[in-house]
């Protein structure tokens, strides 16, 4: 090795999908974060210098290349893989305190939402009513009523203009956000109770019309809200869906309790493939540009559109910026304890089998800049895992009862979740550790939000209270 290499390091820079930027190159051990950011924003030809975090076996690179060298016992003798991550412009502070009880559910709070804008929020209940919140005094605004039995599951369209719920007894209700009240007749077909709603993503189509219901009767359905019916029945599980999502480019997964997720285009309603690995029932699944889908065109800017062709192409941008070279990345967990990496638009085999929770994952989130993939599980745990090669991160240990939910901040440095011991937890992404402890809640916390415009949290469970967290 001749003298002018002995303090240099041979590093290969390369994006999360694994591809390089550039040729491998020499750089000075004494180099760190600030260093790399200069190059990766040279290299990359960036007239605006963009923040980037960069890691190192999934571990964040936060001292020079020598400190972690050392400390590490990484020989100088190999190539040095880095991985630039783009970071968020924007910083989300942690929630740190209940800034609100809301009482006027009846029944346990089953599910809670914000709008795509981070504007408004609803939430559906054991008392068969939906409730939107007014955000800024705090109190309630409309009581939806119309439901017959509890509901199960709501869902904003990503240009925020419907909300929909499902209920125990199968009728899906539209209701207009701004008077509260029904668009129409409830929609009825299914034979049982509605397990999860998915909307049709704005960049596909604006204004949003269709969306995808999950029933336990095996079947899911595409309804049209300005038709006000089904379009499209897809049948072919052998078990309750447990589970739906209307992916980016076009595609509807199911996850069910017959093990398998199916794949299905959405003009027919025919069935593209099946992806079969899981022991048990699919409980929950995340697609890597679930947070793009979800806001749409919406972004932490708080910008207006004035049209629909406009959103959909801010949409379509976003979406595309998000999604980068790689495929759109599926996760699913199930009562296994496992979850399985999948690339669906390439192969039906799974990626990854992440395995290591003990009991039920009952939810599965990738954070908004799809970099990782967080699993809550009836364990008592809550996993990472890089959301590119599914390989395990870290656990995050402190609840003391099953964990129900988990919600990102927008900038995906934080992560939350609620759990069975009546207590909401927000975790460090960047120091692996318990970063707030939100006690507040009498009993089980089932659902948990927190608004994409990173401002807000919103919690729900078993005492009927909905609570409001923040900064």
């Amino acid at each position: 090795m001749d003298m002018e290499t002995v303090n240099n390091v041979m590093c290969q820079l390369t994006d999360r999908e694994g591809t390089a930027l550039e040729a491998p190159l020499y750089l000075p051990q004494d180099a760190g974060p600030q260093q790399l950011q200069q190059i990766v924003n040279e290299l990359l030809r960036n007239e605006e210098k963009l923040p980037y975090s960069f890691y190192i076996s999934d571990e964040e690179l936060l001292v020079p290349l020598e400190t972690y060298l050392q400390k590490n016992k990484v020989s100088v003798e190999k190539v040095l893989s880095i991985v630039y991550q783009p970071q968020a412009v924007f910083r989300i502070r942690p929630v740190n305190r209940c800034s609100a009880t809301i009482a006027g559910h009846k029944e346990p709070v089953l599910s809670v939402a914000f709008s795509p804008d981070g504007r408004h929020l609803a939430s559906g209940s054991g008392d068969i009513s939906v409730r939107l919140w007014d955000l800024n005094t705090q109190t309630p605004l409309f009581t939806c009523r119309g439901h017959k039995n509890w509901v199960l599951c709501i869902a904003w369209s990503p240009d925020g203009k419907h909300l929909v719920s499902g209920s125990k007894a199968g009728e899906l209700q539209c209701w207009d956000p701004q008077t509260g009240k029904p668009s129409g007749c409830p929609l009825v077909g299914h034979k049982q109770w509605i397990t999860a709603i998915s909307w049709e993503p704005v960049h596909l189509n604006a204004p949003c019309r269709r969306f995808v219901s999950a029933s336990e009767d095996q079947d899911a359905r595409i309804w049209d809200v300005s038709l006000r019916k089904c379009v499209i029945c897809l049948t072919g599980h052998k078990g309750g869906i447990t589970c739906v999502k209307w992916g980016g480019d076009g595609v509807i997964y199911t996850g069910s309790k017959d093990c398998t997720i199916k794949v299905w285009e959405t003009s027919q309603g025919k069935l593209i493939r099946e992806l079969k690995g899981h022991g048990n029932r699919v409980n929950s699944m995340t697609l890597s540009t679930d947070y793009v889908l979800r806001t749409g065109a919406f972004d932490h800017t708080g910008k207006i559109y004035s049209s629909r062709e406009e959103m959909k192409k801010v949409a379509l941008e976003r979406y595309n910026k998000m999604k980068g070279n790689g495929p759109e990345r599926l996760v699913s967990g199930s009562d296994d304890s496992t979850l399985f990496l999948w690339e669906p638009a390439i192969s039906e085999h799974h990626r990854t089998h992440m395995t290591g929770h003990q009991k039920t994952v009952n939810h599965v989130y990738f954070s908004p800049d799809g970099q990782w993939v967080a699993s809550a599980s009836f364990d008592g745990s809550v996993k990472l895992w890089n959301g590119v090669t599914g390989k395990f991160v870290a656990a995050f240990r402190g609840h003391v009862g099953r964990v129900y939910q988990i919600s990102w901040s927008a900038d995906s440095r934080l992560l939350l979740s609620g759990s069975e011991d009546s207590t909401l937890k927000v975790w460090d992404i960047r120091t692996r550790k318990l970063k707030q402890d939100l006690p507040g809640h009498a009993d089980v916390v089932y659902t948990i939000d927190w608004s994409p415009d990173g401002d807000k949290v919103a919690s729900g469970g078993k005492d009927g209270a909905l609570k409001l967290w923040m900064g």
